[in-house]
C-alpha cells in the first residue's frame, strides 16, 4: 500500500518556498503528497505537481483564537480522511494546531519542524513573554506524545528546545533547513556596478532598520553602493514595517525597494553582496541560496545566520542591531573585490557540501522511514 503523507503548512508561498523540493523527493520516494494550507497564488502549481490540496482556514497570526479552534477542528477532520502515516508539521502554528488530532491519531507519525524561534522566543516584550510560557506549557504536552518528533535546524535551537523541555532527547533530530536547489541557484559573473541587497519580508525583526541606518552611514562616507531592500510586506506580523515607512526611506535615497519577487536567481545576479542583519533565524533561505550562487555574505551573529554565514569561509558576521558594525562590514567588502571572490567561493562550495536540497531531503526522508519502522 502506498505510503501518504500531509505536509500542513500555514501559507502555500511559504510550502511552495521552502518545502517544494521535500515535497518532490517524498512524491518520488513513492509517497502519496498532499498538503493542507491556505492557498493563495500557488494552488494549481501545486496540483499540477500531483499533490492533493486542503484547504485550510489558517492564519499566521494568534489574534484570532476563535478562527483558530475552527481550525483546529478543520486539520483534525482532514487528517483523519487522508489517514497519513506521516504529517509533517511546518513551523510553530500548525504545531499547536494539530494538537487535537495528535490526541486521536496514535498510529500515525507526527514531525514537527521548527523553523526558528521567531518573535515570541526572541521578543524582550512581556506580552509575548507571558504568550511564550502558555505556548511552551502546550508544545510541551503535544511533544510528550510517543508519535511525536521535533526537528530543530540549527544547533542553537535544539538546546533552546532542550531547555524548554520540549521533545525528548531521542525524539529531536537537527536537520539544517530545507536546503537550496544547488542547480537552479549556480554562480553567475558579479555586475559592475556594487549592489548589496537584503532580501527578507518587510519586518523589524530581520535588522531592516539596521540596514537603511547602514546605508545612510556609507553614504556619509562617499561609499559608491547602490543597498536595496527585496521583499514584500507583512501585515500580519506583530514586528512589520509599514510600506509608507519603506517609500520614506526611498524617497530620502537611503536605499531602494525591489519589491516582492520570485524570480530569486535574477536577484542574486544583480548583487555583488547579499546581507540579512536578522535578530534570529532557523536557517535563513535567502543566504543559502545567496551562497549558492557564490555570492559573498554579511550577517549577524545569532542562531541560524552563523550556520552558513562563516567567517572566513562564507561571509563576515556582526553583532546584532548594530549598524555602525554592519556598516564597516560591508564598506570593508565593497572595496576588497579578491576577498568578495573568495567568500563567495567559499560559500558555493559549503552548500554543495552541507545544505543541498537533495542532502537535505535524503535526511528527511530516512527520518520518515525510521519513524514509519517503528509504528
Amino acid at each position: 500500500m502506498q505510503p501518504r503523507i500531509v505536509y500542513v503548512v500555514t501559507e502555500d508561498w511559504y510550502f511552495w518556498s521552502h518545502r517544494l523540493d521535500l515535497a518532490r523527493q517524498a512524491r518520488d520516494a513513492g509517497y502519496a503528497v498532499a498538503v493542507a494550507t491556505r492557498t493563495t497564488a500557488h494552488r494549481e502549481r501545486m496540483a499540477a505537481e500531483g499533490f492533493e490540496i486542503v484547504e485550510m482556514p489558517f492564519e499566521r497570526s494568534l489574534r484570532h483564537p476563535a478562527r483558530d479552534v475552527a481550525a483546529v477542528f478543520a486539520l483534525a477532520f482532514a487528517l483523519r480522511r487522508l489517514g497519513p502515516d506521516v504529517v509533517h508539521l511546518v513551523s510553530l502554528k500548525p504545531m499547536l494546531l494539530a494538537g487535537l488530532a495528535i490526541l486521536f491519531m496514535r498510529r500515525t507519525r507526527f514531525v514537527h519542524a521548527v523553523t526558528g524561534m521567531g518573535y515570541l522566543f526572541s521578543s524582550s516584550d512581556r506580552g509575548a513573554r507571558g504568550i511564550q510560557r502558555i505556548l511552551v506549557t502546550a508544545l510541551r504536552v503535544i511533544l510528550a506524545r510517543r508519535n511525536c518528533h521535533v526537528i530543530a535546524q540549527n544547533a542553537d535551537d535544539c538546546a533552546l528546545l532542550e531547555s524548554h523541555g520540549l521533545g525528548s532527547a531521542a525524539r529531536r533530530t537537527l536537520i539544517a533547513g530545507s536546503g537550496v536547489d544547488v542547480v537552479r541557484y549556480a554562480p553567475t559573473t558579479l555586475p559592475a556596478e556594487d549592489v548589496v541587497v537584503l532580501p527578507a519580508r518587510l519586518i523589524r525583526d530581520k535588522g531592516i532598520e539596521e540596514f537603511v541606518a547602514a546605508a545612510r552611514l556609507l553614504r556619509a562616507r562617499g561609499v559608491a553602493a547602490r543597498l536595496a531592500l527585496v521583499g514584500g510586506t507583512d501585515p500580519d506580523n506583530p514586528a512589520a514595517i509599514p510600506e509608507r515607512e519603506v517609500e520614506a526611506w526611498v524617497d530620502e535615497g537611503a536605499i531602494e525597494w525591489w519589491g516582492q519577487r520570485e524570480d530569486m536567481p535574477a536577484v542574486y545576479a544583480q548583487a555583488t553582496i547579499v546581507c540579512l542583519p536578522s535578530y534570529r533565524e532557523g536557517l535563513p533561505k535567502v543566504l543559502l541560496e545567496a551562497a549558492a550562487c557564490a555570492r559573498p555574505l554579511v550577517s549577524t551573529d545569532v542562531p541560524g545566520c552563523r550556520e552558513i554565514c562563516r567567517p572566513g569561509v562564507s561571509g563576515v558576521l556582526v553583532p546584532a542591531r548594530d549598524a555602525a558594525a554592519l556598516a564597516s562590514a560591508l564598506a570593508g567588502l565593497i572595496a576588497d573585490p579578491a576577498r568578495r571572490a573568495t567568500l563567495g567561493a567559499g560559500g558555493r562550495a559549503l552548500v554543495e557540501l552541507e545544505f543541498s536540497s537533495a542532502r537535505i531531503a535524503a535526511e528527511t526522508l530516512a527520518l520518515y522511514a525510521r519513524l514509519r519502522g517503528a509504528a
